[in-house]
């Protein structure tokens, strides 16, 4: 009796654990304690970027850790606060929740956050309101999308292949017409009687293939065309010089953006720490890689490289694929922070690139053309109300990049 009454009391606790930890079941209910003021969320949004929540976590789906949505219904908020500032010390003392969860995603281990409960109760309001709100992905406008050299900063060439091609048309025209004419008057001297011995000859005189391609005309029609096919060549080539579209080299570690970014959804801004701080964005360091590889994939012969170079101390030799002239200054973080530009604007979907390639050809017309064509974002931006307050009084179109100096040439050549 003893021993039945043991196994139904394991049983229960069993069945307890795994409705607490892989059940959506609402066992704590504890959503309405959550805040939605805009304030709290926008704290949330800030801290849930800051500690780089989003490289495990995603609201609507399992990544790398659980999906978040739902978590105040299935914890209490305090073991969620233990658990987000240590969850190895919860493991080590035999939480059933934690070790449950340790069991399922190892050997990926939560971090310890030096987070305190107001802040973490700001994440889980950033958390409800995504997954009360969910934010619908808007489709830019890619700048010269699909471009190459020609229509990236080369109009003049799209121009020289209407000129020609209006040039053999009228062309071919005036050879119709003059063999008309000439056959014409041909009918007309043949016609005539009398005729002189000179003007005979003309009239019966027969057309000769040879002798029409060794005439003046043309050859000099013939000379002009392969003159104007070869300025069009030259200057075609004059505006690809520095264009690098579409290189794509091969690194010294096969790293791939589609499985990363991709597939495991891991922030940019993750790796790439400087993209929303600086100029550059930044290579990672091997410590940024090892946060996570020194659990996972740890035997893969490309992940050993990575362990070569933390031993060694030598950086890894990445080969660089978007590179400026040293004439013009770009800023990530005035595109990235301040004007909120999806990093998929200028380098592609490089979520879907197992290797990187330059997307976009980043000449200076590309870059006019985008200035010219991009609304100033400047909802929640206190710098830009007085720019966008003087711009409305003179005109109802919005405000693009341009009307604030985007066209400037002091801006990019300093």
């Amino acid at each position: 009796m003893v021993a039945k009454t043991t196994i139904v009391r394991f049983a229960t606790a069993c069945l307890l654990v795994c409705c607490f930890v892989f059940s959506g079941t609402n066992l704590y209910a504890q959503r309405d304690a959550v805040p939605t003021d805009e304030a709290t969320i926008k704290l949330g949004k800030s801290l849930f970027s800051e500690y780089t929540c989003n490289t495990c976590h995603a609201v609507d789906k399992k990544k790398v850790g659980p999906a978040l949505a739902g978590i105040y219904d299935r914890r209490e908020i305090e073991w969620i606060n233990s658990w987000i500032k240590n969850s190895q010390v919860m493991i080590e003392n035999g939480d059933p929740q934690a070790v449950a969860l340790w069991d399922e995603y190892k050997p990926s281990a939560m971090a310890a956050f030096d987070l305190n409960d107001d802040q973490i109760m700001a994440i889980l309001a950033y958390v409800r309101d995504l997954e009360e709100n969910p934010e619908v992905p808007a489709v830019v406008a890619t700048p010269g999308e699909g471009g190459t050299a020609e229509n990236a900063g080369g109009v003049p060439s799209a121009y020289l292949q209407i000129i020609i091609i209006v040039l053999i048309v009228v062309l071919v025209l005036i050879l119709g017409v003059l063999g008309l004419i000439v056959k014409l008057m041909r009918k007309y001297i043949q016609d005539k009687e009398n005729l002189s011995e000179d003007d005979e000859a003309i009239a019966n005189e027969k057309f000769s293939l040879s002798a029409f391609f060794k005439s003046p005309a043309v050859i000099g029609i013939i000379t002009f065309l392969v003159i104007v096919l070869a300025a069009k060549n030259v200057i075609d080539g004059l505006y690809t010089v520095g264009v690098q579209q579409g290189y794509a080299p091969e690194q010294p570690i096969a790293f791939s953006h589609k499985l990363h970014a991709g597939q495991y959804e891991i922030d940019c801004q993750y790796c790439h720490t400087g993209v929303e701080i600086g100029k550059s964005a930044n290579i990672p360091s091997v410590n940024i890689c090892m946060n996570c590889h020194g659990e996972i994939k740890k035997d893969s012969p490309e992940i050993q490289k990575l362990y070569t170079a933390q031993e060694t101390g030598q950086p890894i030799e990445w080969v660089r694929v978007h590179n400026l002239p040293d004439l013009a200054y770009f800023n990530h973080s005035q595109h990235v922070k301040v004007g909120q530009i999806d990093c998929q604007t200028c380098h592609g979907e490089i979520q879907e690139m197992a290797v990187v390639k330059q997307h976009a050809p980043l000449t200076m017309g590309w870059c006019i053309d985008c200035h010219r064509n991009t609304d100033v974002n400047a909802k929640g931006n206190g710098y830009y109300n007085r720019l966008v307050e003087l711009h409305n009084k003179s005109t109802n179109t919005p405000m693009k990049v341009a009307d604030i100096g985007g066209l400037e040439c002091a801006k990019c050549h300093y």
